[in-house]
């Protein structure tokens, strides 16, 4: 974690700010620069395959030296509404990078279609969910694509993504349980459409990351709004009901959960509220990493719009390590 932590300090440097007015949930992934070849030790490669009628692209970084004997754990790495992937390592301060090189992993980075997912939020200002684009397809494509390329440990497959991208994870969650050892959204809800029609295959992981003041995907759900609240894309539930769905699906027993809480820095107005469910069918869980006062972020990443516009991302965690010592504990269980 410290280098991950040492990363995050030492990235740093203006980023030109493309506005995009309508797009809803408007990320690093689509502001900054990308990152640079040679800012991790490993190797990057974009593909492209055939998918539902269109040409889909994605990136995959895979550590250095490599060992074709061995198999590796692959997370899928989902970019915001707006995004891309060639943006994420940017927007997560190249923490997954730094954990993959130090721990041995492969990244893959897709891109949604013109730049958002088909979350089955209804939003029918993106051409993803306005032509119900088969993204749960493209993205299971692209792991068996992966698997034909490099040495993925087929059983510790993992989903992870902010806002546009955490409702992606979710959708994987119900739609390809069987392909994913856990989840863990960031700046997300269940949308609220997704949520009747779920029904995993069996019980996912699932680590859960929202802030209270997110301006985008609000706490409460309802709406997603544009900057500002100046547009309405689509619905979700709660984030708190979302954390109540996943506990439901994976039959934990609430009642004995963990909690914690940390503020390092009381004037900085966030805290971190942490709850822990373990006692969970066929060895799932759930945790849920509640911001107080944090925005629509990626808790120790980059601020990649003023806090009028996105609210205050929190420095007390960095989600990028966290995602990855919750996805390191589990793994899909063995086939018969």
């Amino acid at each position: 974690m410290s280098r991950v932590l040492q990363l995050a300090k030492s990235r740093s440097g203006r980023a030109p700010v493309k506005f995009m007015g309508v797009v809803l949930l408007i990320l690093a992934a689509s502001l900054g620069r990308p990152a640079r070849a040679g800012e991790g030790a490993g190797s990057l490669k974009q593909f492209k395959i055939e998918a539902g009628g269109y040409t889909r692209a994605y990136r995959v970084y895979s550590p250095q030296n490599l060992e074709k004997t061995k198999k590796y754990p692959l997370l899928v790495i989902l970019h915001g509404g707006g995004g891309t992937g060639k943006g994420m390592p940017r927007l997560t301060r190249g923490g997954f990078e730094a954990l993959a090189d130090a721990n041995g992993a492969i990244l893959a980075y897709p891109d949604g279609l013109d730049k958002n997912w088909n979350d089955y939020r209804a939003d029918k200002s993106r051409k993803a969910q306005r032509e119900n684009i088969d993204d749960v397809a493209f993205i299971t494509a692209m792991l068996d694509a992966i698997a034909g390329t490099y040495p993925v440990d087929a059983g510790r497959v993992y989903a992870a993504g902010i806002s546009n991208g955490a409702m992606m994870s979710y959708t994987l969650a119900c739609r390809a349980a069987e392909r994913f050892a856990a989840i863990a959204p960031v700046a997300g809800a269940m949308p609220e459409n997704l949520a009747p029609a779920c029904s995993p295959s069996r019980p996912v992981p699932a680590l859960i990351i929202s802030g209270t003041e997110d301006r985008l995907v609000h706490w409460e759900g309802g709406y997603v709004t544009g900057p500002f609240g100046r547009k309405k894309l689509g619905r979700t539930i709660p984030v708190e009901k979302s954390r109540d769905f996943w506990l439901e699906k994976n039959s934990c027993d609430a009642a004995r959960k963990e909690i914690s809480k940390t503020d390092s820095d009381p004037g900085d107005g966030m805290a971190v509220e942490r709850e822990v469910y373990s006692a969970c069918a066929g060895g799932s869980a759930v945790e849920f990493i509640k911001i107080a006062g944090g925005g629509h972020t990626w808790p120790g990443g980059l601020q990649y719009l003023p806090e009028r516009i996105i609210g205050k991302t929190s420095r007390e965690i960095n989600a990028t390590a966290e995602i990855w010592n919750f996805f390191m504990k589990h793994s899909l269980p063995p086939r018969p």
